[in-house]
């Protein structure tokens, strides 16, 4: 399960805290929440200092999100490694 709630909001930005995994379902719905704030103009800012899981969808999405122009903050060691090993594996191929 994951939690996104909005913890900031000004006309120009919008601050996120996701808690619990980012995985499966939950994967589609916070790319279709942070579609609506980059496709608006807005800052995205996403807190992860909650998060305790992404699977190989999370860890893409969170990549897309950030070359997108997202802020990623308070990510956890696990999730950066898979991140940072995902770009790895693309550049693989």
């Amino acid at each position: 399960m994951l939690k996104i709630s909005q913890t900031g909001k000004s006309n120009h930005s919008v601050t996120l805290k996701l808690e619990g995994r980012v995985v499966g379902p939950w994967v589609v719905e916070l790319r279709r929440i942070c579609d609506q704030s980059l496709t608006g103009g807005r800052a995205l800012e996403l807190d992860l200092s909650d998060v305790s899981f992404a699977d190989a969808d999370g860890v893409s999405t969170l990549s897309n999100l950030r070359s997108r122009g997202a802020v990623v903050t308070n990510c956890s060691p696990f999730v950066r490694s898979e991140e940072h090993t995902s770009e790895l594996q693309s550049l693989a191929y």
